[in-house]
């Protein structure tokens, strides 16, 4: 016996139909036949449109009848439905004003934003039929994986090593070594090289559907993209053009095939969301689907209808306003529950907290929310904590203890001392404690600690270039960031200089032995392990050609300087008090505090004053972390241009100090194979850092 709010009462064609369910929103098949929900607070009216894949004119439209909507939600359930073959859209009914922010236009089919796939872009790069009048349609999924007992693997925060990196640049070089490349199969073959390296975490640039076609231009001969894919057209379908079976209609499966592997492995996947701004851009941009939805509901508007643009990409989404908060949760809800991720990134997220007139709100409802959210519970949330308005909550963004934040004022602190800025000393000690006066309320599980992002200068370009060099972006090198805190060591760009090069490598190796011993969340910029280069260009958003894609031939080249990272990262997970949260740097059982720091004279240090020469030291209190016993790390920096002797320590009797690494070496010292000549004191070379190591020998 069916239920009565499943049967067909209507019938078009040979469609039968009736009244639908509102929840959940979206296309949902079900026994019978799909129930479609969308809502739209200031439409008259609106019509279900259905398509054969890939057919340019709808098989039939739908006009849903004013007793199936409830409140200010249009539902129908559609029956006899084809759901491997069927695509979906609608048209809304209502005033065009866009002085008073509608712009209702009929004639326009409109994607539905809780589709969980969209056609028309299965084939990266592929130029979809630009006469087709409805480009970014809706189809149907089965949410029918097979997950075997995975689930996300909830790892405490600050034993995260979080590797950054965009899907596509990842594998798509002839020499990545894997089959499927620029994919997410292609990404599942890398994860032997990630366990090698030692990552736990990747955070994958923009994965939603986007429009790689968008702004899409020609630059002395070269096709550039939306390539980094920050303008979202759809929050809950992944990018089909990722997936090597797309084709197939199983992009859906091939990313979740693709996350329970990670999972596996004992590697977290946590997605770069972008809820700032949409891919519809300002007045003259496209209609995709909130435009022509509910205009006033979903965007930030100025008091004469246009948008306002926090975002810098024309339009700013509205996330405070009730209906687009739920939006927000359902699609991370979505991510968590369907596709078991682990956490997000979120772009520009102070715009976030901004209220329907752009002000900053104090407890914003949306980050509120998230916070406390029942399914998000164990997820890891991390905000880019500025937008392009000018709001910036380092250190200040609305966190109930949840959110963590990638910390821009450890990058741009390291980056200033490591190319000389002694002003910078004594920031720089508190960042290696894990910004303590940013998050001392908190714990250092908030600071993401990074050198490098997808957004600047790689690693190796950071020590290369003095200036960015995007004129292959087609801008006159007008966009990109200028405060780049760079030094090319010597000369601009490419150089066979031997001294250069061994400065360079020495430069990159001491930001990334500062950066892995700091408390907090290590973040690395995939390809910084092997000095990718992306020859100057700070801002690659629209390079899908060598600029960007990873140079798997410099794993080879720079094989010594992989091994440092690697081992570098094998050192922290071993020292737990390199991975602890709490601000509690006094005497434990070893009779030292836990962190202290020095100067080339142990235990005096002015750490108000400018310097490049200081060291910090670890206590490691074997009954605290189980480690079996008492360990010192003590770390060295030397950031000046001359030498400087330190003077070490005195530790407990039966420790020995032992040379870890050394940023200078052809290659990482073998943990506590290299006794010093001298216990008392080290010799840094220029421009060099030094971790030492006590155990009981």
């Amino acid at each position: 016996m069916k239920a009565i709010d499943t049967y067909p009462t209507d019938q078009i064609k040979n469609l039968k139909y009736g009244i639908g369910r509102v929840f959940p929103f979206g296309a949902t098949i079900m026994d019978d036949g799909v129930n479609f929900s969308i809502f739209s607070r200031d439409a008259t009216g609106c019509t279900l449109v259905l398509f054969h894949h890939g057919q340019k004119k709808p098989f039939v439209e739908i006009p849903i009848p004013p007793e199936f909507r409830i409140g200010n939600v249009y539902t129908i359930m559609v029956f006899g439905l084809n759901v491997e073959t069927t695509e979906y859209g609608y048209r809304f009914d209502g005033p065009f004003q866009p002085e008073k922010g509608l712009r209702f236009d009929p004639s326009q089919i409109l994607l539905d934003p809780y589709a969980k796939s969209v056609s028309g872009r299965t084939v990266w790069g592929k130029k979809p039929d630009w006469s087709r009048p409805f480009l970014h349609r809706g189809q149907l999924v089965r949410e029918d994986y097979d997950w075997r007992g995975d689930k996300p693997l909830e790892y405490r925060q600050c034993d995260l090593v979080i590797y950054e990196l965009h899907v596509r640049s990842f594998t798509k070089h002839k020499e990545s070594g894997v089959r499927f490349k620029g994919t997410f199969a292609g990404l599942t073959e890398k994860i032997p090289y990630l366990k090698e390296l030692g990552i736990n975490c990747v955070e994958l640039m923009p994965v939603f559907e986007f429009d790689e076609f968008e702004n899409v231009k020609e630059v002395d001969g070269q096709q550039l993209f939306n390539y980094w894919g920050y303008s979202t057209v759809c929050f809950f379908a992944p990018k089909a053009g990722y997936a090597a079976s797309a084709p197939f209609g199983m992009e859906a499966d091939e990313m979740k095939n693709m996350i329970r592997k990670f999972h596996q492995n004992g590697i977290e996947v946590v997605l770069d969301v972008v809820f700032n701004h949409t891919a519809e851009g300002n007045e003259n941009g496209p209609y995709i689907s909130y435009r022509g939805i509910d205009n006033r509901t979903y965007y930030l508007l100025t008091p004469d209808g246009s948008y306002y643009n926090f975002s810098g990409c024309g339009n700013t989404m509205n996330c405070n306003n009730p209906v687009v908060r739920n939006v927000v949760l359902d699609c991370l809800r979505y991510w968590v529950s369907a596709y078991h991720v682990d956490g997000f990134r979120f772009d520009l997220a102070s715009i976030l907290s901004r209220d329907e007139d752009g002000t900053p709100m104090m407890d914003p409802p949306l980050l509120d929310s998230i916070a406390h959210d029942a399914v998000l519970g164990k997820s890891l949330l991390i905000a880019e904590a500025w937008d392009a308005g000018g709001l910036y909550q380092v250190g200040s963004f609305p966190s109930w203890r949840r959110w963590s934040e990638w910390n821009g004022k450890y990058r741009d602190c390291l980056r200033s001392f490591i190319k000389g800025g002694a002003e910078a000393a004594p920031e720089l000690m508190h960042r290696i404690r894990g910004s303590d006066d940013l998050y001392g309320g908190r714990s250092a599980a908030a600071t993401i600690n990074f050198i490098t992002c997808h957004d600047g200068f790689t690693l190796y370009d950071l020590v290369s270039y003095n200036k960015k060099h995007n004129e292959a972006n087609g801008e006159n090198n007008r966009d990109g960031c200028d405060d780049n805190r760079s030094w090319n060591c010597g000369a601009e760009g490419e150089t066979e200089d031997p001294e250069i090069l061994s400065l360079r490598f020495r430069q990159m190796r001491n930001m990334l032995t500062i950066l892995l011993t700091s408390r907090g969340i290590p973040m690395l910029l995939s390809g910084d392990e092997f000095a990718n280069t992306q020859w100057g260009n700070n801002n690659a958003y629209c390079q899908d050609n060598a600029v960007s894609w990873l140079d798997w031939t410099l794993l080879s080249k720079n094989r010594e300087h992989f091994e440092y990272v690697r081992r570098l990262i094998g050192f922290r997970r071993n020292h737990p008090v390199f991975l602890a949260s709490k601000y509690q740097f006094g005497n434990n059982d070893t009779g030292y505090p836990e962190l202290s720091f020095h100067g080339t004279t142990p235990w005096e240090l002015d750490e108000a004053a400018p310097g490049l020469a200081f060291a910090y030291m670890y206590a490691e209190d074997h009954e605290k972390y189980h480690t079996g016993e008492d360990a010192f790390i003590y770390v060295a920096v030397n950031a000046h241009w001359e030498e400087h002797c330190f003077t070490l320590p005195v530790i407990p009797a039966g420790f020995v100090w032992r040379l870890a690494f050394e940023t200078g070496a052809a290659r990482a010292a073998e943990e506590g194979d290299t006794v010093l000549p001298d216990e008392t004191k080290l010799v840094l070379s220029p421009r060099t850092t030094a971790v030492l190591e006590a155990k009981k020998y």
